[in-house]
């Protein structure tokens, strides 16, 4: 995929022949109006019309195309402010030639090119001003003011429409990280960080509104003999079977991600902990169905603890803590089951 330093010649290009084409429409009204000499239509004609592809073509064959687009970009600069002098100074079109080439050079982005191009306005503009002298007519009339219209009009529209571009883009690039940051990428289950700001959620409703919830945590029994007899490429497909069975026993308002390298954690709002016990129980028993094309003579079993929500939860780490209570009790009893506090034993001390 181009980088966006790679596109910004491609990008710049057809802004370049509207820019320049419209200002040199401008500027040939003035000359026009005063009757310029051959030579002043030349010196209108080379950069309006002529430079655009000259820029691009060097662009095109310099080794680094984003410095030599930077280097046109000045260039630009100081084409525009030597048109001015060749107005001699005509107010309108002078004024909005020269803001414009400064827009342009801000909207690009780049750090300091608008100083830079500042520097070198001033100084196209002396030299400009002692090749062709001072002559100074700034009464503009009103065929070049509506000359200037559709300079005004379409250059601020085509900005528009590449800063609208932009921001799309920022925005797609934007909604792409916080989707890594949300979604695990070995699993597509959520990320740590997004499933402890659900957890912390459910706790929250549960204390200010009593809605049940319950937390699962799973855990692959021996996962490290098999990364160790197997190697982690088929490591990696256990904890990716496992994720799917998880997801087909979720349902769209749960919350199921990888909480550590081989351990599961499943938020499941409004749900009793009987109902939470039983989905534990089909997820165990659906692993122990899991056969690696790879490696289909491997059994794969987990150990599940549940925990509901309760209002001696203080925290989250206390909720955490009450299911990996759950989880262990589940690995000490020989691993490959559910194991969970029941509600009677969460019910509010008297």
């Amino acid at each position: 995929m181009p980088t966006p330093r790679r596109q910004m010649p491609r990008r710049i290009y057809p802004l370049r022949i509207l820019g320049m084409g419209l200002g040199g429409m401008v500027v040939a009204v003035v000359l026009w109006e005063r009757q310029a000499s051959a030579a002043a239509w030349v010196a209108l004609l080379l950069p309006t019309l002529v430079w655009p592809h000259v820029a691009y073509l060097l662009t095109r064959r310099a080794a680094d195309p984003y410095a030599a687009e930077v280097r046109n970009l000045l260039i630009d600069s100081a084409l525009v402010a030597a048109l001015v002098p060749l107005m001699h100074f005509n107010l309108l079109p002078s004024v909005m030639l020269l803001t414009l080439t400064m827009v342009d050079k801000i909207t690009t982005g780049i750090r300091g090119l608008w100083t830079r191009a500042l520097w070198v306005m001033l100084a196209a503009g002396v030299a400009s001003t002692a090749v062709m002298g001072l002559h100074w007519a700034p009464e503009t009339s009103m065929r070049v003011m509506v000359a200037c219209l559709p300079v005004m009009s379409l250059h601020t529209l085509s900005v528009s429409a590449v800063s609208y571009q932009l921001i799309r883009q920022s925005a797609r690039q934007n909604q792409m990280l916080d989707e890594l940051r949300r979604v695990d990428a070995l699993t597509g289950l959520f990320g740590r960080g997004h499933w402890q700001e659900q957890a912390e959620a459910a706790l929250r409703r549960h204390h200010t509104t009593d809605e049940p919830a319950c937390m699962l945590m799973l855990d692959i029994d021996h996962f490290k003999e098999i990364n160790d007899a197997y190697g982690h490429t088929v490591g990696d497909e256990v904890i990716r079977a496992l994720a799917h069975v998880v997801r087909g026993n979720v349902r769209a308002g749960d919350c199921a991600g990888r909480y550590g390298g081989d351990e599961f954690a499943i938020v499941l709002p409004g749900m009793q902990a009987r109902d939470a016990l039983a989905i534990a129980q089909r997820i165990r028993e659906q692993t122990e169905g899991v056969r690696l094309r790879s490696l289909p003579e491997l059994r794969i079993t987990s150990s599940i603890g549940v925990a509901p929500a309760d209002h001696r939860h203080s925290s989250l780490r206390a909720w955490i803590d009450a299911a990996d209570a759950a989880l262990y009790v589940a690995k000490n009893g020989g691993r490959n089951q559910v194991a969970g506090h029941m509600e009677r034993e969460l019910a509010p001390a008297v």
